[in-house]
């Protein structure tokens, strides 16, 4: 039988009991940040909840990772603790269970409406690394940049290729993005382009939020990699594609990725995604040894990006993908990350970069490799007029 919260939730609700994700919030504004979960259109405040003494299983107890003003040092616990606090989480909300069911006074005190709330970074992000993991979207970039006899470099096909980025400009969903200013390729003879960037854009991203590090020099084994990652946050890396293509050889992104990206407030669990595994693409040529994985899998995960045009009351969809169409693994990225004793540490994020289908309606971004631009406009722009 389905497990049932006692909470009503909607059936149509991205939140109900078999997710609980991860998150950090402010009750009121004056309120100090304090970490909790989604039920339905509450959010239940694990600081009250862990005070009250209902996390007294062997990981969690006599902890005050909950009293926190971000998750990382739940996060560091490891996934026995994860395990042990989601399923005492889950009896705790569910219908047979009288704990905080038939306790008006700390019902009251725990169950926040989500309305009400106001969400933050859910980590103290130290580093943050984007990988360029999707074979739709690496061929969509190939081609625009160096053609299609040469769209893909034979090194993707052997290591998960990324980038080191800026942590400091990491917002919350929903913070403004301002556009950013730098140069562009010169017309002719005159100078580079300098001013407000002419082609900003959106990436449709997902993000492994590390748990337990490793230390220096140790690298994590592919197979064990599932352990380090908590779960999994959407993301939107915000690139400014003049900027960067006239700054990205031979070191590549700079200005116009590091002013800005947006991850979602809620950390959805792998242990919540379980039921939505599914086979990884096949990868040829093999990878090494130390990337291949004994069970290798993705997640069905179905992705949408709309856009709301400036003045305009509804938004129209630009981009349905799914994240099963990712090539290198969330494991195999961590442990490529850490193969040459690079040390990971608890709350760093990695991005899987642009997640794009095989069609132009799924690929995750508005640069085509059959158009030069989609002119779209968007609702965050400054004062500036940009054509």
């Amino acid at each position: 039988m389905a497990l049932k919260s006692f909470i009503e939730v909607s059936p149509d609700s991205h939140f109900p009991i078999q997710n609980l994700p991860f998150g950090i919030f402010k009750p009121e504004p004056a309120s100090p940040p304090r970490p909790g979960v989604a039920i339905g259109d509450y959010v239940l405040d694990l600081s009250t909840i862990s005070v009250s003494g209902i996390f007294d299983g062997p990981f969690l107890s006599g902890t005050d990772c909950f009293l926190q003003p971000n998750l990382n040092k739940f996060l560091a616990l490891g996934r026995p603790a994860w395990k042990e606090a989601r399923a005492k989480l889950q009896n705790l909300l569910s219908a047979d269970e009288a704990t905080l069911r038939d306790n008006p006074s700390l019902r009251e005190k725990s169950l926040v409406p989500m309305s009400k709330v106001e969400m933050l970074l859910p980590i103290a992000i130290g580093d943050y690394t984007d990988f360029f993991s999707s074979m739709h979207h690496a061929r969509n970039c190939g081609i625009m940049f160096r053609g299609p006899e040469n769209a893909i470099n034979p090194n993707w096909f052997q290591l998960p290729i990324a980038y080191h980025g800026r942590s400091s400009s990491i917002v919350v969903s929903g913070t403004e993005i301002i556009r950013p200013r730098g140069q562009g390729h010169p017309s002719g003879n005159s100078p580079p382009y300098f001013g407000p960037s002419r082609k900003l854009d959106f990436e449709l991203e997902m993000a492994a939020v590390v748990g337990p590090g490793n230390e220096l020099g140790k690298p994590v084994d592919v197979n064990e990699a599932g352990d380090h990652i908590f779960g999994l946050v959407l993301m939107n890396d915000w690139s400014a594609r003049d900027i960067q293509a006239w700054e990205y050889v031979p070191l590549g992104p700079f200005l116009g990725k590091s002013f800005g990206t947006t991850i979602s407030p809620w950390i959805v669990t792998l242990d919540a995604l379980e039921p939505f595994a599914c086979n990884s693409p096949k990868q040829d040529p093999q990878p090494l040894p130390y990337l291949a994985e004994k069970i290798s899998k993705n997640y069905d995960i179905s992705l949408e990006v709309q856009i709301k045009p400036a003045g305009q009351e509804d938004s129209c969809v630009v981009t349905r993908s799914n994240f099963n169409h990712l090539y290198w693994t969330v494991t195999q990225q961590l442990a490529h990350h850490t193969i040459n004793g690079c040390n990971l540490r608890p709350g760093d994020l990695l991005g899987t970069g642009t997640i794009s289908g095989p069609e132009p309606e799924s690929y995750g971004m508005l640069v085509r490799a059959d158009m030069e631009w989609t002119k779209v406009t968007l609702t965050k722009r400054s004062n500036e007029e940009i054509p």
